[in-house]
């Protein structure tokens, strides 16, 4: 029995959805995780600021619902400079406090300061890839895993090459991204497709 239901239709959704949608269970709380299901998890990303985003979007989940994130996302992009890396990577303690000031993000030092240090790390990747894009990928051989899953229930929390992916980023500096961490990742970044639902197969990548 799939995992996936036929949703009610909000007219405050910007993006035209078809009558037919179903959506996976964990979509169906609020209009905002509905319209993230709809347009952005499990599809192909190839931008590194967007990849950027995820890393620390992801990180400041763990102990906390991913709805609680994306209600806060638009204040970290503002407050993150729209997760731009180079002045990321740039951010001195007075700016490390005035974020911990702002009731806006998740409030916790070492998330915090783990975003800077990424951001450094994430740096040192594309230049010795020329993109986070070219590295990242690698550990899919560039094509998205597809799976089948019938229910939310079979879907893994992490896997082998989830493991992989959080042992080499760790080596290479990264904080808050752990296995688990990285298959969510893998998911928001579609470089996993875990929608239970048969329309989401075969998603349009994400521009580069």
């Amino acid at each position: 029995m799939s995992d996936c239901r036929l949703p009610s239709i909000s007219a405050s959704i910007s993006v035209t959805v078809s009558k037919t949608l179903k959506r996976c269970s964990w979509a169906l709380g609020s209009e905002l995780e509905q319209h993230y299901h709809d347009t952005e998890w499990g599809v192909a990303l190839h931008d590194d600021r967007k990849f950027f985003e995820f890393i620390t979007l992801e990180g400041a989940q763990a102990g906390l619902s991913w709805v609680t994130i994306l209600k806060k996302r638009e204040n970290y992009r503002k407050l993150f400079d729209d997760f731009d890396v180079e002045k990321i990577a740039r951010y001195n303690k007075r700016k490390i406090e005035t974020l911990l000031k702002n009731p806006g993000i998740v409030r916790n030092r070492l998330k915090v300061e783990s975003t800077i240090s990424n951001a450094r790390a994430f740096i040192e990747i594309q230049h010795e890839f020329g993109s986070f894009n070219n590295y990242i990928w690698q550990f899919t051989d560039g094509t998205p895993i597809v799976n089948r899953w019938k229910s939310m229930r079979d879907v893994p929390a992490s896997t082998e090459i989830s493991d992989i992916m959080s042992k080499q980023l760790k080596k290479r500096g990264f904080r808050f991204i752990g296995s688990t961490i990285c298959y969510a990742f893998m998911q928001a970044t579609g470089m996993v497709n875990d929608h239970t639902c048969l329309l989401y197969t075969s998603p349009s990548p994400r521009d580069s």
